[in-house]
């Protein structure tokens, strides 16, 4: 069954780009299937016999065994069904704008799916390779030289990644359901500290960990609205569900690392969110806004790695988790409406609009939303998670502060900054001068509405209900 969560939008692709159906309605068709099939899957699960999909006589290992797999795929499946739903193609780049989602859904699937780490690794790399071609034919700005840095930052990434995950595959195994046999054996892998520093340099690469960061803001802010969306909120979580996973393996390799990981991170929160602070584009502002906010999730991170197991600091994996989802889903309804608002006033200039709540009313009001979630509003999904991450900074604390407790402090800050950015932005955008109001402004699609309705909602579900996701973990 599994299998058919990636292959549904490999072949509703195949059928837009090669026998050249109808775009919108395949894609659309698509991201409805997958999304039923992924709800399916996420409540029939049986542990078991569900575990492993074949395909052509070849092993493909997918499994929705660990909890953290869940959360992915059902972040994954949420994001794809919005973002084919709630963007619209420029004329003539129907095929292509439709295809970018669709692969990328299909490599995070398998990604987040895989138990066989060369298969994890694959998986992700298909999804990279629409996101550069998408940028430099459909993006802002000096596309084309954002699409190479992009390129080259993730290509150098991967290679490192690939080094790594070779030295753990050649000691313990190709499997992540294979390291719980390994490490259950009292073996220990050889260059472990050697590992973790490839594995935290090549997955802090992918998730724009400090200074490796300077690709992400620009790629987000240039890439057409489908891309931001599957990227930013879908793939970007690839490198981080890939610390959590080997987190069990590498404690050793992990732990000398720590003291300069919570550095890098709280560099995320403060030093990119001044920056945050002063863009003026939108686009640029939610690009490094996502940037930042990845280091509450490498705060959970090396939290959990100080602390030893997710026994030891049951706030960290949990919070780490729904933060990803609720992050991903928020950034995605963000980047949705960054591309509509572009498409009715033909600018993001942040300092060129003001009063579209005049003319935008339920945009704003769904704006106002997206916005409170990102800086952590109670009754939203960022709230909890964001409120178990600072919890698991201190988990087991008793002996005075150490260098995860002042991390953590610092990067309470981070929530004023979020506040000052956000708040300064809709402000500016929506209220603000009322003559600035585009006068072309009007009033979304339908499918526009229904796809910002779908992520507020959601929002909203896992804020009140985030149990929902939590009981992954029981």
């Amino acid at each position: 069954m599994l299998i058919w969560l990636v292959l549904i939008p490999l072949i509703a692709a195949a059928l837009i780009g090669l026998c050249k159906a109808p775009a919108r309605p395949t894609a659309l068709l698509s991201a409805s299937l997958t999304l039923a099939l992924g709800i399916w899957a996420l409540v029939s699960f049986d542990g078991c016999s569900s575990c492993w999909s074949r395909f052509e006589g070849m092993d493909l290992q997918l499994t929705l065994a660990p909890a953290l797999s869940k959360v992915m795929l059902l972040l994954t499946i949420l994001v794809t069904f919005a973002t084919v739903l709630g963007t619209n193609p420029p004329q003539g780049g129907e095929a292509s704008w439709y295809n970018s989602a669709l692969l990328i859904s299909a490599g995070a699937t398998g990604a987040f799916l895989s138990d066989n780490i060369i298969s994890f690794f694959a998986f992700h790399e298909l999804a990279l390779i629409p996101t550069f071609v998408m940028i430099g034919l459909y993006g802002r700005g000096d596309r084309r030289t954002t699409a190479w840095r992009a390129t080259l930052y993730l290509g150098l990434a991967s290679m490192v990644l690939l080094a790594a995950l070779l030295m753990i595959g050649t000691q313990a195994g190709f499997t992540f359901s294979g390291l719980k046999d390994f490490m259950a054996s009292g073996r220990e892998l050889a260059h472990a500290e050697l590992i973790g520093a490839l594995l935290i340099a090549g997955f802090g690469t992918l998730i724009s960990l400090f200074p490796f960061h300077s690709w992400a803001a620009p790629a987000y802010a240039s890439a057409p609205a489908p891309v931001a969306m599957m990227h930013a909120g879908v793939l970007k979580k690839f490198g981080l569900y890939g610390l959590f996973m080997f987190q069990p393996l590498m404690e050793t390799g992990f732990l000398p690392w720590t003291n300069i990981l919570l550095v890098l991170l709280v560099c995320n929160v403060i030093w990119v969110g001044y920056v945050t602070i002063n863009q003026k584009r939108l686009d640029l502002l939610l690009g490094n806004s996502s940037v930042m906010h990845m280091g509450y999730i490498f705060l959970a991170f090396a939290a959990l790695v100080v602390s030893g197991s997710a026994e030891a600091n049951p706030w960290a994996l949990k919070g780490a988790a729904l933060l990803m989802l609720a992050h991903g889903l928020t950034i995605a309804l963000l980047f949705l409406l960054c591309g509509q608002i572009e498409k009715q006033t033909g600018t993001l200039e942040i300092n060129s609009l003001g009063g579209l709540s005049t003319r935008l009313p339920r945009m704003a009001f769904v704006f106002g939303l997206a916005g409170m979630a990102s800086i952590g509003l109670p009754g939203l999904a960022n709230f909890p998670g964001e409120f178990m991450v600072f919890f698991s900074g201190f988990a087991g604390f008793s002996n005075g502060f150490g260098p995860v407790q002042i991390a953590t402090i610092l990067c309470l800050w981070g929530l004023v900054i979020g506040a000052v950015y956000m708040l300064r932005a809709y402000r500016n955008i929506f209220q603000g001068d009322l003559s600035k109001a585009s006068a072309y402004a009007t009033e979304l699609q339908p499918s526009e509405r229904a796809a910002n309705c779908f992520l507020v909602i959601a929002l909203a579900v896992f804020g009140f209900f985030p149990t929902l996701v939590l009981q992954f973990f029981s």
